[in-house]
């Protein structure tokens, strides 16, 4: 079986209501009104009133804040995300991304390609930015630039190995060691050269390998990887991973070198995860391994925007945090492109990954790979968590509200709504007769029902 193993290791804003937003006449535009939100608030939903000491001590440490900003930039950032989704449902073809900022991420800006939506954003809490790409056609070009790079990677896709839509500045961004081969892919993808920046750079992403939910894990006796996260599949229990670290079939012993599972699935190139079956002599729990080795409680996957703060662990480097800078990105690694992967300002190095990303108590991903190092820092692309869980039919191991047996949920009122389903913004379900449309990616835990989230799902 072909090996991946290429290195030495694998290493406060207000909740709104329901907001409606029709495309005004030029003469008669409008900023509809907004019903307060009802329920809990996305703060109370998302925990990010109750941060962990270790989250407070991170973001204290490597964003400069003390704990009173870094609790209030949590809030913030949890709800900015329902704000987001509500707006991003309501513009529909005329979103353009939205991204908080500010040291306490207290502004939220929405980008929107129709100057008449300027008052319904501003009404919705939001900066409006007027701009002339939707995220979708830029997302379209990059899929063009990624289709191009990925046929061709030991030529165009080595040298121009990351590609991102960069929705702040909305433009595609894409990262070449030099101005020719940047511009000889955006020629051969035949994508609008207005709507493309170029930075040149001559670092080279690479697989970090090695993993824990933060803790080491030993493939085949051979290689070293962080565990993700816990999860489960029916009645059995095990973890997230990087897909770099193993194939299926390999076997993996644990960070105290006892026999611990078995990779069930993998894929990379293409994406970057993989997920361990492991055997009775383990627990799968809510926890991540945070600084000095306590541990950090996750309580779900809701996506973070562009501009939150995310944390990451790894059995190499530890407990490190920075910022989400771009998500859906491509990135060429020398075994091949990987795609929809975050790319973040957090440091790490070989042997961390398939370790934990976290927002708050949120499980963001899994470390891909990067460039730089925690010495001089550097980037790090993650591979989001709720595409692999999605993928295999897993179960994010939580500690929200109603404590569960791994692989048991509760039963939901009749509806299309299940727990344990992937969620992505605008799908539709209903729920007690109700139909609601979702806010912010995630998947759904047994206690995040929408008539109870407000945060996450807004009445149609």
């Amino acid at each position: 079986m072909a090996r991946r193993h290429v290195g030495a290791g694998c290493a406060v804003l207000t909740a709104l209501g329901s907001l409606v937003l029709m495309s005004p006449s030029p003469a008669t535009a409008t900023a509809p009104s907004v019903p307060p939100a009802e329920g809990p608030s996305a703060t109370r939903t998302l925990g990010a009133d109750r941060p962990s000491a270790e989250v407070l001590r991170a973001l204290g440490r490597d964003l400069g804040l003390t704990p009173a900003e870094a609790r209030q930039r949590l809030s913030n950032e949890a709800e900015a995300g329902t704000r987001a989704g509500r707006l991003h449902n309501a513009l529909g073809s005329r979103f353009a991304g939205a991204w908080v900022h500010g040291k306490t991420s207290a502004g939220l800006t929405v980008a929107t390609t129709d100057k008449a939506d300027v008052a319904a954003i501003e009404a919705g809490g939001a900066d409006a930015k007027v701009v002339k790409v939707a995220l979708a056609d830029l997302r379209s070009a990059k899929q063009k630039l990624d289709t191009v790079a990925t046929a061709a990677e030991a030529t165009r896709g080595r040298r121009t190995p990351v590609r991102y839509v960069d929705v702040v500045n909305n433009r595609v961004t894409v990262q070449a060691t030099s101005k020719a081969a940047a511009d000889d892919l955006i020629k051969a993808a035949k994508v609008d050269r207005r709507r493309v920046s170029v930075t040149v750079s001559k670092d080279l992403p690479r697989a970090l390998y090695d993993i824990t939910g933060g803790d080491a894990y030993y493939i085949n006796d051979e290689a070293r990887c962080s565990v993700g996260f816990s999860v489960t599949k029916g009645e059995q229990q095990g973890f997230v991973s990087a897909g770099h670290c193993g194939n299926a079939g390999d076997t993996t012993t644990g960070y105290n070198q006892v026999d611990q599972g078995t990779f069930q699935n993998s894929v990379f190139p293409g994406h970057d995860y993989s997920w361990v079956a492991t055997n009775d002599d383990w627990t799968a729990t809510p926890h991540v391994k945070g600084e000095g080795g306590a541990t950090v409680t996750v309580s779900g996957s809701v996506q973070a925007l562009v501009g939150a703060s995310v944390c990451r662990s790894g059995s190499t480097t530890g407990w490190h945090c920075g910022t989400i800078q771009q998500h859906d990105t491509s990135v060429t690694y020398p075994e091949g492109t990987v795609s929809g992967v975050t790319r973040t300002t957090v440091c790490a190095e070989p042997g961390d990954s398939g370790g934990p990303y976290i927002s708050g108590s949120q499980a963001q991903g899994v470390t891909s790979g990067g460039s730089g190092d925690c010495t001089r820092g550097g980037t790090t692309y993650y591979q989001p968590v709720n595409p692999a869980l999605s993928a295999f039919g897993l179960t994010l191991v939580t500690d929200t509200a109603t404590t569960q047996t791994p692989g048991t949920t509760p039963e939901p009122e009749s509806g299309t709504w299940t727990a344990g389903a992937v969620y992505d913004v605008g799908a539709q379900v209903t729920y007690g007769g109700v139909t609601y449309v979702c806010l912010q990616p995630h998947q759904a835990q047994g206690a995040w029902q929408p008539a109870a989230t407000p945060a996450l799902w807004q009445k149609v």
